[in-house]
């Protein structure tokens, strides 16, 4: 189904900036890290977006607003975790302009819809504002004279998440945080010492009254992980009585734009900058929101990942053939 044009711009074209009041429609919310980190890092504060969504859905005047609210907290750097687009490649250059206004390293992984649309070509994009995409590596980085490694995840929602290949190499003795869309893969993380890992996709259902996301998005999806904190940030040490316990800790962001529908309720489902300070201890600051258990989530059959794997190569032959056809070799 074809939607209204809401004044979002047509195809191609600049949404229009309709909305200067929309920071009051996203929240900013702050956050301490694992205790692990306490011992390794000297207070580096991580801003933390997730499913910019960049096209006709969300208003371009938000996404700034989103880039300016994460800007103005003196992040020492920034991390994006998926879909940064929506169906299509008509708003890479809009994607670029945007990922310019970021002023510190900025370091991302793809989510499913930019698989959709074309991972190169978002790649390349982002590439183009000096955004280091992640593809089941890590990367060290260096803030304020800080080792931090940085582990991304390809999107395991389409099938491209290889974790194996990304901890390779992890060093035991420099803190590391991961990146990846789908917050599921932190199961797996954890067991290779990850204490923090950052996500993204689920919007947090968007419509969060009557705790209708945890129907949508828990109950009907099959996710773990639906919005907020879960696991510990606590550092169990061998042997410690609650070692069973998730030995780290996943944030699912709650994203900026939609892809379909732009409507958000509750207050869980407004769009959502998010702040970590790593090195400080959980109980410093007065935090937002509590970690909380697990939803009892599904796990996606083999099948299912497969035809999602499937999907994503069946779009690309497409627009391959679109190209020939508009550029037949002469």
């Amino acid at each position: 189904m074809r939607l209204p044009n809401l004044g979002w711009g047509l195809l191609g074209a600049k949404p229009r900036e309709r909305d200067p009041v929309s920071r009051q429609r996203i929240c900013l919310r702050r956050f301490a890290g694992p205790a692990t980190y306490a011992g390794q890092l000297d207070h580096l504060r991580i801003a933390h977006l997730t499913d910019q969504h960049v096209g006709r859905v969300t208003p371009y005047a938000i996404q700034r607003e989103a880039v300016t609210l994460a800007c103005a907290q003196n992040p020492d750097l920034v991390v994006i975790t998926g879909d940064f687009v929506c169906h299509s490649q008509l708003y890479l250059d809009q994607l670029t302009e945007l990922m310019q206004m970021f002023t510190v390293p900025v370091m991302a992984v793809l989510g499913n819809h930019d698989h959709w649309a074309g991972a190169g070509e978002v790649r390349v994009a982002l590439t183009r504002a000096n955004v280091e995409v992640l593809t089941n590596q890590h990367s060290t980085i260096t803030l304020r004279h800080q080792r931090l490694q940085v582990l991304g995840l390809d999107d395991a929602y389409t099938g491209h998440a290889d974790r194996e290949k990304a901890v390779r190499g992890l060093r035991l003795d420099l803190p590391v945080l991961a990146l990846s869309h789908i917050a599921e893969e932190a199961d797996g993380l954890w067991r290779h010492g990850v204490p923090l890992v950052l996500a993204g996709h689920t919007h947090a259902g968007q419509v969060t009254v009557a705790r209708l996301h945890e129907i949508s998005v828990g109950k009907i999806a099959g996710h773990k992980y639906i919005h907020g904190l879960y696991g510990s940030r606590a550092a169990h040490e061998p042997g410690h009585p609650h070692a069973t316990d998730p030995r780290g800790a996943v944030y699912v962001g709650a994203g900026i734009g939609a892809a379909i529908i732009p409507l958000r309720l509750g207050k869980r489902g407004k769009r959502e900058v998010t702040i970590f300070e790593l090195g400080t201890l959980p109980g410093t600051f007065d935090e937002p929101l509590r970690e909380q258990a697990a939803f009892r989530g599904r796990k996606p059959p083999a099948e299912l990942v497969e035809r999602r794997a499937t999907a994503v190569a069946t779009k690309r032959q497409r627009r391959a053939r679109r190209r020939t056809l508009r550029f037949p070799a002469l």
